[in-house]
């Protein structure tokens, strides 16, 4: 396998974009991914984009090829990629793998969706399909409900208090108002986050990720050209992707997303790295009971002592491991299938001294995304250096 290393980014702004289409949103973080590589059009050879329901969101499919089109790209070879709420990550996957594999030189690897033109209603439906649509969905569950689920039995098994959860939610929307591409731009505090409307008891809408409306794109490359375009390449240690049930009540641990486990396991192997090489992490916090479940997974800390350490500060900005510096996508927003690319575009910026005030030192970074309630994860780990 070849050493790959992303060496462009960009993203767009997250929020309510009414103004732009789901075209216009890819084309703008591409076209910034493009630009930061220095690269031109004629260099790309294949496109793996994550959007996970064009289709029901704004009635479009054959996505893949509308990004090679709209970008004029054609005749290149342009794939959708769709894992749920993981679509972004496994789209950098596989284009982690072509160019590992030699397959290609110089692939974008880009992320994208458009849910604010539908009423929150659909988009909720549309959502629920990530989960089990005939065992959990049909009978009333919804992805808040299930997440609320995770809660109250993490609640049950380690005493997690709805306090500890909210500080999740805390530190995010005080990072994301650093980010200026962030769909949330205030801070708010504990009592704002337990003075919020209930949604899935022990959730309330302040632990809860947003709709949201964006796009990211990666520039990935093989070691000799990436040296060719870019002085300081941010290389790609590992990969790793694992799967668990569908259905939350299938689980071994209803607290344990042991697919995050297993593609944490994995992608230290092959980076040949500890935890405590790391120190900067973007997380799957779709919900916040999801970070302190995803520190706990990775093995940041120990099971059960996700909340305890969340309320302590221990993951905030400038911690010896700074948690969702980009705001997450309780702060920085959601848009589904851009969620893993994002990620690694902060990752990026955070390695390359190019985060701004929400900067932090960093040799080391990884990023978590997760499909569904935990039946995909997927798990980078990216640095300054080869290794």
């Amino acid at each position: 396998m070849r050493n790959v290393a992303i060496i462009g980014v960009g993203m767009t702004k997250f929020g309510e974009r009414w103004e732009l289409g789901l075209r216009e949103l890819m084309a703008e973080a591409g076209a910034k991914a493009v630009s930061d590589a220095g690269i031109e059009g004629k260099d790309i050879e294949a496109i793996y984009g994550g959007i996970m329901s064009a289709g029901r969101l704004i009635g479009q499919e054959h996505v893949g090829a509308l990004i090679a089109d709209f970008m004029g790209l054609t005749p290149i070879p342009s794939t959708r990629v769709e894992a749920a709420c993981a679509s972004g990550g496994l789209a950098l996957r596989e284009a982690y793998i072509a160019v590992a594999g030699g397959a290609y030189d110089i692939v974008v690897a880009g992320g994208a969706e458009k849910m604010t033109d539908v009423f929150t209603e659909q988009a909720a439906v549309t959502l629920g399909g990530a989960a089990d649509q005939e065992r959990e969905v049909f009978h009333g569950a919804t992805f808040p409900s299930l997440y609320a689920l995770i809660a109250r039995r993490h609640m049950h098994e380690y005493g997690t208090t709805e306090a500890q959860m909210a500080s999740v939610a805390v530190k995010n929307h005080a990072n994301a108002a650093k980010n200026p591409l962030a769909q949330y731009q205030h801070e708010i505090t504990i009592e704002d986050v337990m003075r919020s409307p209930k949604v899935a008891e022990p959730l309330k809408l302040f632990d809860c990720s947003p709709i949201t409306d964006g796009a990211a794109a990666v520039v990935l490359a093989s070691e000799d050209v990436a040296r060719k375009f870019c002085d300081a390449p941010v290389w790609i240690n590992a990969s790793a992707q694992a799967s668990d049930t569908l259905a939350v009540f299938d689980r071994r641990d209803m607290t344990t997303l042991n697919a995050s486990v297993v593609a944490g396991r994995k992608a230290f192997e092959q980076a040949k790295l500890s935890l405590r090489d790391v120190q900067v992490a973007e997380l799957h916090d779709c919900f916040t009971i999801a970070e302190i479940c995803a520190v706990e997974d990775l093995g940041f800390v120990k099971k059960g002592e996700g909340g305890p350490a969340m309320e302590r500060g221990d993951f905030a900005l400038g911690s010896k491991l700074s948690a969702n510096t980009s705001g997450g996508l309780k702060g920085c927003g959601h848009p589904v299938g851009a969620t893993g690319i994002k990620q690694a575009v902060e990752v990026v910026w955070q390695l390359r001294g190019e985060a701004g005030r929400r900067q932090v030192p960093a040799e080391v970074g990884l990023t978590h995304n997760v499909g569904g309630s935990g039946a995909t994860a997927i798990v980078h780990i990216l640095s300054r250096e080869v290794r």
